[in-house]
């Protein structure tokens, strides 16, 4: 089950980029770019979090957080916002935050931060994916086959999620060049491939056709 985040954001464009980086990560993302959307969903009880901005239409993340808390207590709470000014950061801790940040961020900073948060609120909860006799631990970035913990590295964990999550869905090398390593790699097309290689030396008993479905193969 995917973990659900509300993303509040009056900026069209930074929202997209938000939710793109976070369903990147494996989340679902539901974007509201007004308070009164949003304010329809404080009761829904499927949310694990809320990225709040601060300044929106005619009322602000302050007064959100105080309809969310209404609903529930428990669900962390991450304000983003122009504004970095210790005063607002006090009140949002008063109201009842979990993190600030002062835009403009990386989204990769925003990313890594939530996943903090999610670790230490959820611990208790994490679902871990079996898969051909190996576990991932996505949390923590692990693969177990049996007890041994296998060492992968970032790149052949992020490419083995990537087909986890997308299962028989066909993806080509540039597919997989922007989703995995963000950037076109001109003149290094095998780099896939090679990535590819290695995770399958480290996971022999993956059946490719279960991950990996018929959309990639080995060229």
């Amino acid at each position: 089950m995917k973990r659900v985040i509300c993303v509040v954001e009056d900026e069209k464009d930074l929202n997209e980029l938000v939710k793109r980086y976070l369903e990147k990560e494996g989340y679902e993302v539901r974007s509201y770019l007004t308070y009164e959307q949003a304010a329809m969903h404080c009761s829904d009880d499927d949310v694990h979090l809320w990225v709040l901005d601060i300044m929106l239409d005619d009322k602000s993340g302050f007064d959100l957080i105080e309809e969310i808390r209404h609903q529930t207590r428990d669900v962390p709470v991450v304000f983003m916002s122009a504004r970095d000014k210790e005063f607002d950061r006090i009140i949002g801790l008063e109201k009842g935050s979990d993190d600030y940040i002062t835009k403009p961020f990386s989204p990769k900073e925003l990313v890594l931060r939530i996943n903090n948060i999610m670790r230490r609120t959820y611990k208790d909860t994490v679902e871990k994916i079996k898969v051909d006799g190996y576990e991932i631990d996505e949390e923590q970035r692990k693969v177990f086959k049996a007890t041994e913990e296998l060492e992968l590295t970032t790149k052949e964990f992020d490419l083995l999620m990537l087909f986890v999550r997308n299962r028989a869905t066909a993806f080509s090398r540039e597919q997989i060049l922007k989703r995995v390593w963000e950037v076109n790699y001109y003149g290094s097309d095998r780099v896939v491939d090679d990535t590819l290689r290695r995770l399958r030396r480290k996971m022999p008993d993956l059946n490719i056709h279960t991950i990996y479905g018929f959309g990639y193969r080995l060229g």
